[in-house]
């Protein structure tokens, strides 16, 4: 896959975040859409498929948890790839790990402030790019 065509679906409720994580990966070559909380993030993914789902944890209206069980129940959002970007302890990994049984955990974690080479390394493993 080429960066230039992979779409990448930013969830979180920080403007500022967005838009930072926006830019650093159009800064690396791939199209960024954005989404302000996980209803809006599973509507965005379901119309447009993203390649990979950046996904914060904790928002209104509805959370990255409860996003990530809806994406992983849906027929065709099941397979896209979900990393996490949160300010929510590393307790927050083994939780999902070891006591959500009902969802997949996610394929990384990432705590803000992010390492933003890491940040776009493990999205260019995942797609395939590097």
């Amino acid at each position: 896959m080429n960066t230039k065509s992979a779409k990448i679906l930013v969830v979180d409720d920080e403007p500022d975040v967005t838009k930072y994580l926006s830019s650093l990966l159009e800064d690396n070559g791939f199209i960024a859409l954005t989404a302000s909380d996980g209803k809006e993030g599973m509507e965005i993914a379901g119309r447009e498929k993203p390649d990979l789902i950046s996904l914060d944890i904790t928002m209104p209206n509805e959370t990255g948890v409860r996003m990530l069980k809806n994406l992983q129940k849906n027929e065709s959002t099941k397979n896209i790839p979900v990393i996490v970007v949160t300010g929510v302890d590393v307790s927050f990994k083994d939780f999902i790990e070891n006591k959500q049984h009902q969802i997949k955990p996610p394929i990384d974690y990432f705590e803000k402030p992010i390492d933003r080479e890491k940040y776009i390394e493990v999205i260019k493993k995942i797609l395939g790019t590097s």
